[in-house]
């Protein structure tokens, strides 16, 4: 049987930049039980020591970003001055999670009786299963990869194709830090039956997934024939309010930088826009004078804002959103920027476009498009500005920009979705439970909330021998 060759394909020139073998279905059986047999060890071993390792990797880590950023920005297109950062704020979330587990993990005593002690323990679940995602590949993975493993688990991960080094990087550090053999392992594929096959393994426990919809789909499906969690971080279509009291050059610039950052590859990226009436003009103009200032192109080079998109696959996609939107009247409003108007010969080089004009009618307004796309659209009141945003099969996150700060917290009552934001957007906060509502997952990740998906809580009844 041949062995699966995995290429990543450079987004920035269409060439390709790395090979990796995939793993065999002879390989991928021995996993489950090599990971349950690094558990048995693992799940022992005192909390402390847990976190010591975990601290020693998160330093190898953090002196390596600047090496990890630019495998990041030539594997995955994001510019080079902007990648470090993800693997700084990967390393600042994962201390936090470090740093409330003590809290977390301890005994939760049952009611005071004499002669009985009763408590509630959290104990590790077993081996679990992390399939993660290439556009933030370090912060989705230590999301559950750190809680994992402080509270005993054995880990197996599954990079994207796209990114592949990430993986063996967060590995080496861990074994660099002392982890014992077998706690963490990897592998690559581009198979999805070789990911059903592992997550149907009765020896995983958990199963974490981070992707499309699609996908989360098709991981819940192979596990739908035994007990186990699933865990699902997916996309978005999230929705920003700008009322009219706004500063609206404010406005348009945190907007703009929630929408096109990372070429709109985000999860959470703002992907649609209602504006009241009253400054709807007056915000659109703001939002072209903003995207004047952005330089697309060369992700290496340190003046760049925006690169490519991940594949042309993806580039067409959002192409195809862009044209369904103008043939049903949309305008594009996209402001005239030297970058945008002599795009690259490779690479999937997209224009961070400015649509107005749109009506839920577009697939761009209903479906993720992934890309940095603008719609903006005319709203009368608060009331239809909700009614809107409400509209949608996902609910990851949503944002209101508004002076009236109360205001903004009582609309965000009213808005469906698992974070909402008040003058702010695009920034999962590792104190904050992060979950998507409707077609945007299931489960949670972050906070202490993010904790409970890899334990199971075991009771604990003793009453003193009788004298």
């Amino acid at each position: 049987m041949s062995v699966e060759v995995i290429t990543t394909i450079s987004p920035t020139t269409d060439d390709p930049i790395l090979a990796r073998n995939g793993i065999s279905p002879q390989e991928l059986e021995q996993l489950p039980d090599i990971a349950t047999q690094a558990f048995d060890s693992w799940r022992t071993t005192k909390l402390q020591a847990r976190q010591d390792i975990v601290q020693k990797a998160l330093k190898i880590l953090d002196e390596r970003k600047e090496e990890l950023a630019t495998e990041l920005t030539v594997q995955m297109g994001r510019p080079i001055a902007y990648t470090a950062k993800e693997v700084a704020t990967a390393v600042k979330r994962a201390e936090y999670l470090v740093g409330i587990s003590d809290e977390y993990l301890k005994d939760t005593p049952g009611q005071a009786e004499k002669g009985f002690k009763r408590f509630i323990r959290k104990v590790p679940v077993g081996p679990v299963l992390i399939i993660f995602a290439w556009n933030y590949p370090y912060l989705i993975l230590v999301n559950a990869l750190i809680p994992a493993l402080l509270c005993g688990n054995s880990v197996i991960l599954k990079p994207s194709p796209q990114t592949p080094t990430v993986v063996e990087q967060v590995a080496k550090a861990f074994t660099e830090a002392g982890l014992p053999s077998g706690v963490i392992q990897y592998f690559h594929s581009g198979s999805p039956r070789i990911i059903e096959s592992i997550v149907r393994n009765s020896k995983i426990k958990q199963v974490c997934f981070t992707g499309s919809v699609a996908g989360g789909l098709a991981v819940q499906g192979a596990a739908s024939d035994r007990i186990v969690n699933v865990g699902l971080e997916l996309g978005g279509k999230d929705a920003a309010y700008v009322r009219a009291d706004v500063d609206i050059p404010w406005a348009a610039e945190e907007i703009v930088d929630g929408a096109v950052f990372n070429s709109g590859q985000s999860c959470c990226s703002i992907e649609r826009v209602y504006v009241d009436e009253t400054i709807y003009d007056e915000f659109v103009s703001a939002v072209q004078n903003v995207l004047k200032g952005y330089k697309l192109g060369d992700p290496l080079d340190e003046g760049t804002h925006l690169g490519p998109v991940i594949s042309k696959r993806s580039k067409e996609n959002i192409e195809a959103h862009v044209k369904d939107a103008l043939a049903k009247g949309a305008i594009n409003a996209t402001p005239a920027n030297e970058t945008f108007d002599n795009l690259p010969e490779k690479g999937n080089f997209v224009v961070p476009t400015l649509l107005t004009n749109v009506d839920h009618g577009m697939t761009v307004m209903k479906e993720e498009t992934f890309g940095p796309v603008i719609a903006v659209m005319k709203v009368k009141n608060d009331e239809e500005a909700v009614r809107l945003m409400n509209d949608s099969e996902f609910g990851l996150t949503a944002s209101i920009w508004t002076k009236d700060t109360e205001k903004g917290y009582e609309l965000c009552d009213a808005v469906e979705a698992g974070t909402v934001f008040v003058n702010r957007c695009d920034f999962p906060s590792p104190d904050l439970a992060w979950t998507g509502w409707k077609n945007s997952g299931k489960g949670v990740t972050l906070s202490k909330y993010g904790f409970d998906q890899f334990v199971k809580l075991k009771s604990y009844h003793l009453k003193d021998y009788p004298k």
